[in-house]
């Protein structure tokens, strides 16, 4: 993840950004309807730094009149979450949602469209409606649908961080067993056993393509989250380690795998991952690095920043200053190991230069409550582990076979950069048996894109680059004959 101050905004861009919060109130409240007719399916977007989010209110009337509603947010996998009171009133449209914290103010300025706005937490944003003539859909093709020409097993295992149970799901080819087989480790962010983002199921989509080529796949959702226990807060690289660990066990003790051709399949901090897992681990048979580190962490954060900086059309004065004030947060936490300690001097910090450089009184309570939400006790483990962390320590103990791949248009790992540190990382500790590959128009989801930036990834169809799954595939194949 990054944090870039561009003087009153801090942007949190991760591979997901969290808008949505997880306590949702059961139950639909209402309130008699006006006279305009505001039932059916509305869609529009909000802005959060450089990435739109969209937003969908589903309206209906009852047979008495009476309002009721619930809420969408496509870009995160979120449907039919419950609302509040619903009330139209003349040309004015209130929406609430007790649950998320938040309400919809909004306008009727014509038949099919209000302007209004959207409040949680304490922060407002513009959120323009238009009326849908039929209920929203994503376009989804790559998506499996049943019947799969394989089988498909709701599993658990134990994480090997401590007592708890991972919930994942198990594909197995047909035909004659045993099979080989990988794990899928998810990026940063809690997610789903189908790395759920952008409302693309990029891991479902990768697993099935695998799975119908005759190898078993284990995906699992992340500690929290779905069926997994375990508590992500306060939890690092280090820690997901443990629990995909857990996740290769389970692989290697099922009758149907091959214990002699089982991998790792890594996406972005799960590449990280992977390469901890496979450090002087002879268990793992071989690693795909999707779209992973190969340099420090702070480096991977700093050249994230510029570079979604210069293509949002930041001036090169105002990116200067945001190396400046990261370097100094990057600094603080490499010496500063007490979560508590480390975000107060981290804010005494920022409160400061803010001050120094003449920003208003508001602007620096806006960027002070801002960052809390990206730097606080529960995520100050992770991200200093994260920032901390150099692949290359790992790189010396990695003897099995390696396939690094990123998209040229990646705005959160250089591709280049970091397919040339992994290759050339391992190959210098006498492993020979490294392929890298950058594929020039993919992005860091490996979708075909314009720019790489965030924003497009909800907007795209493709889930996941056809090339990307045959060349993964086709590797496999290829090491375990």
């Amino acid at each position: 993840m990054i944090f870039t101050i561009f003087k009153n905004k801090i942007y949190s861009v991760m591979k997901k950004l969290i808008f949505l919060l997880v306590f949702l109130i059961p139950g639909t409240y209402a309130l008699n309807a006006q006279e305009n007719d505001v039932t059916g399916s509305w869609l529009g977007s909000i802005s959060i730094g450089s990435v739109q989010f969209r937003i969908v209110f589903n309206i209906t009337e009852n047979d008495e009149g009476i309002l009721a509603a619930t809420m969408d947010s496509p870009d995160q996998g979120a449907k039919d979450i419950p609302t509040g009171k619903v009330s139209c009133t003349e040309d004015s449209l209130v929406i609430m949602a007790p649950g998320l914290m938040g309400e919809y103010r909004g306008k009727l300025v014509m038949k099919d469209s209000i302007t209004g706005t959207w409040s949680q937490a304490g922060r407002t944003y513009n959120l323009n409606l238009k009326r849908l003539e039929e209920a929203f859909s994503l376009n989804r093709p790559q998506e499996p649908e049943p019947p799969y020409p394989y089988m498909e097993e709701n599993v658990s295992f134990k994480s090997e961080a401590g007592d708890f149970m991972m919930g994942g799901t198990l594909t197995i080819p047909e035909g004659e067993e045993p099979f080989p087989g990988v794990i899928l480790i998810s990026g940063s962010g809690s997610q789903n056993r189908d790395e759920e983002i952008f409302g693309h199921k990029p891991f479902k989509v990768l697993a099935d393509h695998l799975s119908s080529n005759g190898i078993a796949v284990l995906r699992y959702d992340d500690r929290g989250i779905g069926q997994s226990a375990g508590n992500p807060l306060g939890a690092t690289s280090a820690d997901f380690a443990k629990d995909a660990y857990g996740a290769f066990k389970y692989l290697a003790d099922r009758k149907e795998t091959d214990n002699e051709k089982l991998g790792i399949i890594g996406h972005s901090e799960g590449g990280l991952i992977a390469f901890m897992m496979a450090d002087s681990n002879k268990e793992i048979d071989f690693i795909i690095s999707m779209a992973g580190p190969g340099t420090k962490g702070s480096t991977v954060l700093e050249d994230q920043s510029q570079h979604i900086s210069r293509l949002n059309n930041v001036s090169e004065e105002v990116i200067k200053q945001n190396e400046e004030i990261n370097g100094n947060i990057y600094r603080i936490m490499e010496k500063e190991e007490n979560p508590t300690a480390g975000v107060n001097e981290i804010n005494l910090f920022l409160r400061e230069y803010l001050e120094k450089q003449g920003e208003a009184e508001e602007v620096v309570e806006q960027v002070m409550a801002n960052i809390h939400n990206t730097v606080n006790p529960s995520t100050y483990p992770w991200l200093r582990f994260f920032s901390m962390s150099d692949p290359n320590d790992y790189f010396p103990g990695i003897k099995c076979p390696v396939l690094a791949i990123n998209g040229g248009k990646d705005c959160q790992v250089m591709a280049e950069k970091n397919i040339d540190a992994i290759t050339k990382g391992i190959m210098a500790n006498g492993n020979e048996n490294v392929t890298g590959m950058v594929f020039p128009e993919l992005n860091h989801m490996f979708q075909h894109s314009d720019t790489g930036l965030v924003d497009e990834y909800g907007d795209i169809e493709e889930t996941m680059s056809p090339e990307v799954l045959e060349t993964i595939l086709q590797w496999i194949k290829k090491k375990l004959k």
